[in-house]
């Protein structure tokens, strides 16, 4: 079970917006090659970066951050915004991204997904961000008729590395992850799944350990650790299983 520290940049700094609102975001800091090392040296595996102004304007904006942090970091990246063509996919993986995320190309251009996963096996993913249980696309702009498994079925034995699914209703609120909605998403497909939106604090650390939760990757965590919410070194070793949760810290929902 992986949990994916976040990096969203917004103007070539690292930020975290609340419900997907660009006007919300909170700068954490301004210096994304080094919020990269941070998080290495504290201990995580994988790291998870959105060029948030890139989702917004359908094209990478913080192109430059990006490869910083690629240089930065040893752990493996994935990477999403504005990134909807095969050169585009390419031209990333070339840099030394681990997985390229796909989400607005994947609801208007499936077989451009389907394309990219036979050129490139193990490196695209899909992201799935739904607004009300519908899909949304365009940097969350837009909504679409879609719903979520509707759309993750279209990519059944398409070689899908992952699917990240965000619930934008839940991200950066610190409401807690949408755990039945991620649970039903990954029984329905094959296709590992990321929880994304909404992680608190280390009660959702240990629900990701429940039985129910093993078919999952992992859950993405972004203000939850820029806020201290969340110790690094106590999340991982309960993920690892060395440490057993403080008591009373989590009671499971009926």
């Amino acid at each position: 079970m992986i949990l994916f520290p976040a990096i969203d940049l917004k103007d070539g700094q690292c930020v975290r917006l609340k419900l997907g609102e660009m006007s919300s975001a909170t700068v954490y800091n301004p210096d994304p090659a080094a919020q990269a090392r941070t998080f290495e040296d504290q201990g995580f595996e994988w790291l998870h970066v959105v060029d948030l102004n890139g989702a917004f304007e359908g094209q990478s904006v913080n192109g430059a951050s990006v490869e910083a942090i690629l240089k930065a970091t040893r752990n493996p990246v994935q990477l999403g915004g504005g990134i909807r063509t095969m050169p585009h996919v390419e031209s990333w993986l070339e840099k030394g991204l681990a997985r390229v995320i796909l989400g607005t190309v994947a609801v208007r251009d499936p077989d451009l997904v389907r394309e990219a996963c036979r050129a490139f096996p193990g490196k695209i993913a899909v992201g799935i961000d739904a607004k009300g249980g519908k899909v949304a696309v365009e940097g969350w702009a837009e909504a679409s008729s879609l719903g979520v498994i509707e759309l993750a079925k279209k990519f059944e034995g398409a070689g899908v590395a992952a699917i990240i699914y965000t619930d934008i209703d839940r991200d950066g609120v610190l409401t807690g992850i949408n755990w039945d909605a991620t649970i039903d998403l990954a029984e329905a497909v094959s296709i590992p799944v990321i929880a994304s939106g909404g992680l608190a604090s280390i009660a959702d650390i240990v629900r990701m350990t429940m039985p129910d939760a093993a078919r999952l990757e992992g859950a993405i965590s972004g203000r939850a650790l820029y806020d201290g919410r969340i110790d690094p070194a106590e999340a991982l070793a309960i993920l690892r299983g060395d440490l057993k949760p403080r008591p009373g810290l989590f009671e499971e929902r009926a």
